[in-house]
């Protein structure tokens, strides 16, 4: 039972009569208490011709998934089946982050009928975002007393990586396919395979003529070449500490995951198959066998639930895992953090064993700020925090240095271009054969 403002009110305009007929003490009390027996006689009688709430059905229809940054509609199917009219007040107990806003919605259900209540969802988080009960508020004819009851109707909705790098796809296919082949673009090197033979035209590679084609056709005849195909990607992406940073905004490890899906996306249409790894001192998360549509499909449903363990990664077990994933030489993309030589000494550790046997991309988001920082130097406070941006911005450097000593590639962004510096990387090495 819940009361009303209208409830309050009425109690509040007893001050009327106890003004105009309590002139004296004993009588002021006897208006008084005559009219609050009055005020509760009424709310006692609105409370019994208020239909009851536990006579709703309650049926929930849901999207499965949604992207973050989206929005989706939840839908509450309420059936009265008891004798009375059901008028109140329907509140969806969503989590804060599912984005429900204002879920508060007034019904009117007659006897025996259906009402369909809508919430527009707006999710602003990764994750399972679930509810659990529907709390329903049902007024009696004169809005005084309320019957108030809570209802099961569990429910969840996935909400996944909003991928907005895909915009970046469309343009980075088109360089594959010129070095694929399917353009008049060819390119020739070492690592790289045959494709096929074509007539002489200006400007072509003398060294790519094919004499003995060249005989049996009576013309000059050219080799083109294209990528190695059926190659082995293998992403993993640390998921410590260092991960649940924000720049810009955003996490490192939802930097990291915008970064995998376009590469992901990208190798796919290429040939090669990617194998996705998320871990810190355990597996978080972990893709494999996966082709064309099912392989990001499986990579958002699998991110959708990883957050960033607030632990120190493992790097001394990162070799195993890659060797458990392939045998075979194959690209390891290591997204991670090297802001700090002291926190990037268990990588530069096991990268030898890396490069030993692989091509080894360390891919990491560089904080806009520090560059921004770098430059502001009006005020004796800009100076020192300038200085400090430059000797952040230097350790950035001398730990990328070291990656390349050992003889892995750097890649470094600020969170927007990360993504698509990471697959423009990816489409050198293909050029190059490198992998």
């Amino acid at each position: 039972m819940t009361l009303t403002g209208r409830f309050v009110l009425l109690v509040a305009l007893g001050v009327v009569p106890i003004v105009l007929l309590g002139r004296e003490p004993g009588v002021a009390a006897l208006v008084l208490l005559g009219w609050l027996l009055f005020v509760i006689a009424l709310g006692c009688l609105d409370l019994l011709l208020a239909a009851s709430p536990r006579h709703l059905a309650v049926q929930r229809v849901l999207p499965r998934r949604v992207r973050l940054g989206e929005s989706v509609t939840s839908e509450l199917f309420l059936t009265n089946t008891g004798r009375r009219t059901l008028h109140g007040v329907v509140r969806d107990a969503w989590q804060p982050s599912a984005g429900a806003g204002t879920n508060r919605s007034p019904v009117a259900i007659p006897p025996r009928e259906r009402r369909r209540v809508a919430l527009t969802l707006t999710p602003f988080r990764r994750g399972e975002r679930r509810v659990e009960r529907v709390t329903v508020r049902s007024r009696g004819p004169l809005g005084l007393w309320c019957r108030q009851a809570t209802l099961s109707a569990p429910g969840n909705i996935r909400v996944l990586p909003p991928f907005n790098s895909r915009k970046h796809l469309p343009s980075r296919i088109t360089r594959l396919k010129e070095l694929d082949g399917r353009t008049s673009v060819m390119v020739r090197g070492p690592g790289t395979e045959f494709d096929s033979l074509r007539e002489y035209v200006r400007g072509d590679d003398v060294r790519s003529i094919d004499w003995r084609a060249t005989a049996r056709r009576n013309d000059v005849m050219v080799r083109t070449w294209r990528p190695e195909r059926d190659r082995r990607v293998v992403i993993l992406i640390d998921t410590g500490r260092t991960s649940a940073a924000r720049i810009d905004d955003e996490p490192r490890l939802d930097t990291a995951f915008e970064a995998s899906l376009l590469l992901a996306a990208l190798a796919g249409p290429a040939g090669d198959r990617v194998d996705v790894l998320a871990f810190d001192r355990r597996v978080r998360g972990r893709v494999q066998g996966a082709q064309g549509a099912e392989l990001l499909s499986r990579m958002v449903d699998t991110m959708a639930l990883i957050e960033p363990e607030l632990i120190e990664m493992d790097w001394a077990a990162v070799p195993a895992q890659v060797r458990a994933i392939t045998s075979q030489r194959a690209l390891v993309v290591l997204l991670t953090s090297i802001d700090a030589a002291g926190a990037s000494t268990g990588l530069l550790s096991v990268l030898p064993q890396l490069t030993q046997r692989h091509t080894v991309v360390v891919a990491s988001v560089t904080d806009p700020a520090f560059t921004r920082a770098a430059r502001e130097t009006g005020t004796l406070d800009e100076v020192y925090r300038a200085a400090a941006a430059e000797r952040a911005l230097l350790d950035v450097e001398r730990v990328s240095a070291a990656i390349r000593q050992l003889g892995a590639d750097v890649v470094t962004a600020p969170p927007a271009d990360l993504p698509p510096a990471l697959a423009d990387r990816y489409i050198a090495l293909k050029a190059a054969g490198r992998l």
